[in-house]
């Protein structure tokens, strides 16, 4: 897998990755499922607003001309308070255009047999590592366009910043941040891989704490994962016991039958 990411200059941002999208090369036994990244366009709409942002300044031109030609004006006032917006509605748009582009082309998701991680950035580019060990459950919503998000939830007391995630995270989730794979093409292909991962690791997690009890004490192996349907979908996650054997802490997630 090729971790190449130029610029356009002959120059890579990334090229201290060993694998693109990736910090350091994953350890022994953990395999690489899945890798995208987000689409600009679902970006530019979804997090950085330019159809609001569109609609707003075309709502302030409609009143900008109401108001001229109901005081009194002439089409060339009107025309002429047009041109006072126009330049600002074009920088703003082409700016926050500019920045989705941006952040598309330097963010890779991989999800692993292990984990999530999520690399973006600009000025600071950084890597977000989220084992299984800590998501708590995953959901997915497909929008009319076939773009979809996947965010994730992290189990009680795991916390990331919003600012942090951002513009990677669920829209108000501002007191349980959720890290979401944002504006994916193929988020169906990813949602469905991240289920089946989820449920591989937790039968095998399950498969070694019945290995580590007694016949006296052994529980019922967790139920396999199933993939929500498109739509606003969730796979929702309960939890089994600790490898531990202190019967308490250190839970894994598993996906149970999905929510609609």
């Amino acid at each position: 897998m090729s971790n190449t990411h130029g610029n356009g200059h002959g120059h890579d941002d990334f090229a201290f990755e060993p694998i693109r999208g990736l910090p350091e090369t994953p350890p022994e036994g953990e395999r690489i499922l899945w890798q995208g990244a987000p689409c600009w366009k679902g970006l530019a709409i979804r997090s950085f607003h330019v159809r609001k942002v569109a609609i707003y300044f075309a709502t302030l031109a409609v009143w900008s001309v109401t108001e001229v030609l109901y005081d009194g004006g002439t089409i060339a006032q009107a025309a002429f308070a047009l041109g006072g917006l126009a330049p600002l509605a074009a920088g703003a748009l082409g700016l926050l255009t500019l920045f989705a582009y941006l952040y598309a082309r330097t963010s890779v998701f991989t999800i692993t047999s292990r984990r999530v991680v999520m690399r973006f950035g600009l000025a600071l580019p950084m890597a977000i590592n989220l084992p299984f060990t800590k998501v708590d459950g995953a959901a997915h919503r497909q929008y009319r366009d076939g773009r979809g998000d996947i965010p994730l939830q992290l189990k009680k007391g795991e916390r990331i910043a919003w600012l942090h995630l951002w513009p990677f995270a669920r829209p108000w989730n501002l007191r349980q941040p959720q890290p979401t794979m944002k504006a994916l093409v193929d988020s169906q292909k990813a949602a469905t891989i991240l289920a089946d991962a989820l449920g591989a690791f937790v039968a095998t997690e399950a498969e070694l704490d019945q290995a580590s009890q007694t016949p006296a004490t052994q529980t019922p192996p967790s139920k396999p994962a199933r993939l929500a349907g498109a739509g606003n979908s969730g796979m929702r996650a309960t939890l089994t016991g600790d490898r531990t054997g202190s019967g308490a802490g250190n839970r894994e997630p598993a996906v149970a039958a999905p929510n609609s």
